[in-house]
Order: C-alpha cells, then sequence, then structure tokens
C-alpha cells in the first residue's frame, strides 16, 4: 500500500489527536504501537477492493490521513483491534472509537464487525449498529442500520445504502441491493438484485437491471 505520508507519522498523529482529548498511559502507547501493522494491514485489503479513485495510486492501494472517509476506516479499525486483541484493553478501544465520532461524526462502534471488504462516503451522522454483514457493504451520509426489539438485520454482499436509508429490526437483505435515498426497512425482507425505495411495511421494491 502506498501511503502519503510514513506510516510513523500517521501513528504519530493519532497519538497527538488521542492527547488532546484524553491522556493516553505508557501501556495505551505501546498497545498502539504493537497493533499498527495488523491495522494498516486490513487497510490495504479493504482499499484495495474500493473502486473509489481516492483509494488507489499507481494501481496500488493508497492510504492518506487526511482523507476522512479512509481515516474512518482507520480509526475503526484500530479500535476493533484493539477490542480483538484483549478486553483489558477496552478503555483504549473506547478512546479510539471516540475520536472516529468527534473527529468525522461516524458511529461506528468497536464491538460491530464489518465484514473485510466494506465501504463508505461522506459518513457524517451515519450510524452502523451490530448487524451481520456481508462484503462490499457502502453506505453513505445519515444512515443508519439498528435493532428492533434486540433483534438486528443480517445484511448480503454487496448491499449498498444511499444517503438517510435505515436497515432496522428482523430483516433479511438479499445480495446485490441498493436503498434509496431515505428509504427504511424494518422488520421486511428484500430479495436478491433489487432497488428498494420507500418505508415499511409500504416498500417499492424494483428488479435491478
Amino acid at each position: 500500500m502506498i501511503f502519503e505520508i510514513p506510516k510513523e507519522q500517521i501513528l504519530k498523529n493519532l497519538v497527538r489527536q488521542l492527547n488532546s482529548y484524553f491522556s493516553l498511559s505508557d501501556e495505551e502507547n505501546k498497545i498502539i504501537k504493537d497493533l499498527s501493522q495488523g491495522v494498516f494491514s486490513r487497510c490495504a485489503t479493504c482499499f484495495s477492493k474500493n473502486s473509489n479513485k481516492y483509494y488507489s495510486k499507481d494501481g496500488e492501494a493508497y492510504f492518506n490521513p487526511y482523507h476522512s472517509g479512509q481515516y474512518s476506516i482507520f480509526l475503526y479499525y484500530f479500535s476493533n483491534a484493539i477490542f480483538r486483541d484483549s478486553k483489558n484493553n477496552i478503555r483504549l478501544a473506547d478512546k479510539i472509537y471516540y475520536l472516529n465520532r468527534i473527529m468525522n461524526a461516524l458511529d461506528l462502534f468497536y464491538e460491530v464487525e464489518l465484514p473485510e471488504i466494506f465501504m463508505l462516503d461522506h459518513p457524517v451522522g451515519t450510524v452502523i449498529g451490530r448487524a451481520t454483514y456481508g462484503n462490499y457493504f457502502s453506505f453513505t451520509q445519515n444512515c443508519t442500520v439498528g435493532n428492533n426489539k434486540g433483534i438486528y438485520p443480517v445484511i448480503g454482499e454487496h448491499v449498498t445504502l444511499s444517503a438517510g436509508s435505515m436497515i432496522l429490526g428482523n430483516c433479511k437483505i438479499g445480495n446485490n441491493v441498493i436503498l434509496g435515498a431515505c428509504a427504511c426497512v424494518k422488520d421486511d425482507d428484500i430479495p436478491d438484485n433489487s432497488v428498494v425505495f420507500g418505508s415499511s411495511p409500504n416498500l417499492i421494491i424494483k428488479k435491478r437491471r
């Protein structure tokens, strides 16, 4: 992966940002250093499959920490890596999750397991909950994935949420599905290869061409 600035500088910037809002212990600084290579590797895998022109350069995956979407993904991966590594480091995972909310207005909790390949664009105001996600999940601004009565959706591969759209509750969303702007699917199933408009229970579902 090509980096806009050296990896070491990206990590220094991250530590500086965290210290601006919180305070880091020596142990937390060490955790960031120890887990960084795995986080960069996850970014490389995800970015390499992204068709957005800003995620590649000269035919290779490209990471620019001054691109807010890319940095949102980086912060999510870091908080998630800390959560996966040890439950004893939850405070640091909380700090990085909170930093993502402060900087990018994205609520993407570290316990949410997004797929290996996912995409976002202008994610301001989006809340992504603990659903089951297939690869190539994509979302943009003001989207919501959440529960209804404690039940979360199951989302297939190549599912795209347009601006302001929502998936809530006991839903099974098929593969190759697009939710139109401001569509709201609640406790409904959506078949493969569909474009969805409107709100449950009065959805308009069209076959994708």
